[in-house]
């Protein structure tokens, strides 16, 4: 299953979104307000929705200023949260969000939406950085 989120505009260098977003406690921020449980250390962090499992997400991939690739710890959910960071103007960059993953069809049907309204989510309050 494949998703993306719409491009969002940020007032941050390139650089300085992809120094953002390799912090792993800035995604607290980033998360939606049904946020629950939230733990982070250097290369990952954990979090859960209000009527989601929890799920861990560690850096699997940095190509400097440009993507940020993180990978679920859980071998039951093989899945990737992909973030492609690009230069707009001397202080505006632009991010879009991706979601890949190997899911079977019948949970792909259930969490399809939920996924999709969080990568907006996200993609929308890195906007209001």
């Amino acid at each position: 299953m494949n998703l993306e989120s719409p491009k969002s505009s940020v007032k941050k260098t390139q650089k300085d979104l992809f120094e953002f977003l390799t912090n792993t406690t800035n995604y607290k921020q980033l998360l939606p307000d049904s946020l629950e449980e939230f733990d982070a250390n250097d290369n990952s962090f954990k979090f859960g929705l209000k009527g989601m499992p929890s799920i861990r997400l560690a850096f699997s991939e940095k190509i400097e200023y440009d993507t940020i690739k993180l990978k679920a710890t859980s071998d039951n959910f093989p899945v990737f949260l992909i973030c492609k960071i690009e230069q707009k103007t001397e202080n505006e960059a632009s991010v879009q969000l991706f979601f890949e993953g190997d899911i079977n069809p019948m949970m792909a049907m259930m969490i399809k939406k939920p996924l999709q309204n969080l990568l907006n989510t996200l993609a929308e309050n890195m906007s209001a950085l």
